[in-house]
């Protein structure tokens, strides 16, 4: 094999190897020459098929960059300790100096990716002062998501949080690589926690088997990790950039109060409200997701210079 053929091993260019060893499967679309590279990421137990049909609606001309965050999809399971948010900060900023050393950047997460933008500019300041043209927020929360009793009234809505909690701590210690469940036993809990009115069957399909590729001990100490996250100082760090806050009504797994806290610390940014909508905006709302997201795009005028704030 020589060396060009090794640098084009599609094996190389769909794994990326963070720091401390953990492998990241990345999936790269649209034209490598680009301005501008979007870059997404995505939530807790999803992968980078979460965003397939917002990249649809952004068109082959855009450049995108999208991985599957440490313990889900095709990347390697969380070592134990490292399943926390400012860890995943710290593997997207690796992650943008390999593969996108250069050039503005638009970021766009969606529920913990959310999170891990916010860490990531509190981490990585300079990196988001330097780099970073526009942010889009899509059904996440700052912080206090210890609280929530996913949509339920009362009591039932205390007794959820505890059982929440309860199997956070028992994914957290299971040993095995898949979750042991089938899809028909975890379909109809996620339509009725993660979506708004109608899904679409291929939709609530799609979100299953992603779950059910994740690490069950990864997905445990995750859920941990964001019970105590709290970034909502670290929102101020962006309070220079062009920012979308988008939140569905009917979301139970960040609520609709939770997107009004990241808008309150981000003045400038627009906010977008989805009536009927849950969790999985990008799922629920692809097209106006992606027009929000290409909206960010700095103009043509300005792409490829630099962006100090």
């Amino acid at each position: 094999m020589t060396t060009f053929q090794r640098l084009r091993d599609p094996a190389r260019e769909h794994r990326f190897v963070a720091g401390d060893g953990a492998a990241l499967h990345v999936e790269a679309s649209g034209p490598a020459d680009a301005a501008v590279t979007v870059v997404l990421v995505h939530g807790w137990t999803q992968d980078h098929r979460t965003w397939d049909a917002v990249v649809g609606h952004l068109g082959p001309a855009t450049r995108v960059v999208r991985y599957d965050l440490r313990g889900h999809g095709g990347s390697s399971p969380a070592r134990r300790g490292t399943a926390t948010i400012p860890r995943l900060a710290d593997d997207l900023a690796e992650l943008i100096a390999e593969r996108v050393p250069s050039g503005p950047i638009v970021l766009a997460g969606h529920s913990m990716g959310g999170m891990t933008i916010m860490a990531l500019a509190e981490r990585h300041p300079d990196l988001v002062r330097s780099r970073v043209t526009g942010v889009a927020f899509v059904a996440t929360s700052s912080g206090q998501m210890d609280r929530i009793t996913l949509g339920l009234p009362g009591l039932a809505g205390s007794m959820s949080a505890r059982f929440e909690r309860r199997l956070a701590k028992a994914l957290a210690h299971r040993k095995g690589e898949r979750l042991p469940l089938s899809p028909a036993m975890v379909r109809s809990g996620a339509r009725f926690l993660v979506f708004g009115d109608k899904p679409a069957r291929g939709d609530v399909t799609s979100v299953v088997d992603q779950l059910l590729c994740a690490h069950p001990a990864s997905l445990g100490e995750f859920q941990d990790a964001i019970s105590v996250h709290d970034c909502r100082v670290a929102l101020r760090a962006l309070r220079t950039v062009p920012a979308v806050v988008l939140a569905g009504e009917k979301d139970r797994l960040c609520p609709l109060p939770h997107a009004k806290v990241i808008a309150d610390e981000l003045p400038d940014a627009e906010f977008v409200r989805y009536p009927g909508a849950g969790h999985m905006l990008p799922q629920e709302r692809a097209a106006e997701v992606a027009a929000r997201i290409s909206a960010l795009l700095p103009p043509k005028s300005l792409r490829g210079k630099g962006f100090q704030r």
